[in-house]
């Protein structure tokens, strides 16, 4: 007998943004930009801002794909306040180090005070459209 194959809707398909609109890590690095010097977002915050309250991890895998060097990566941190460990190590005393630079305190566990140095929200931008 011949296995019959499972009947069911379609495999999803990822929606492609048209080609006039940025790309979904566009979008996050464009919120990142204007974060000021001294301050920090959390993954969360950045993902809120874009309109995906929900997909902060995807706002981390964004920032692990990240190719242009004007984006200051380090200002992004856990909702803990923490910086996130690497997988491959490394960076994160570089983020601390960069932190640290812009005046930020870390206390006994490595967390910065969220109260303190969290913000701006919402951040409102406009993401440069994507090169035709």
């Amino acid at each position: 007998m011949k296995p019959t194959a499972k009947k069911g809707p379609p495999p999803a398909r990822r929606k492609q943004a048209p080609a006039d609109e940025p790309s979904e890590y566009e979008t996050y690095y464009e919120i990142i930009r204007h974060i000021p010097r001294g301050r920090v977002m959390t993954y969360g915050d950045v993902a809120h801002s874009a309109g995906r309250p929900l997909f902060a991890r995807r706002v981390g895998y964004a920032l692990a794909a990240l190719k242009d060097p004007g984006v200051p990566w380090w200002r992004v941190i856990n909702a803990r306040g923490q910086i996130s460990p690497r997988g491959w190590g490394g960076e994160s005393a570089d983020q601390r180090d960069r932190l640290a630079l812009e005046g930020m305190v870390f206390d006994d566990e490595g967390r910065v005070n969220l109260k303190v140095y969290r913000g701006p929200f919402p951040i409102k931008t406009k993401p440069k459209r994507r090169p035709r």
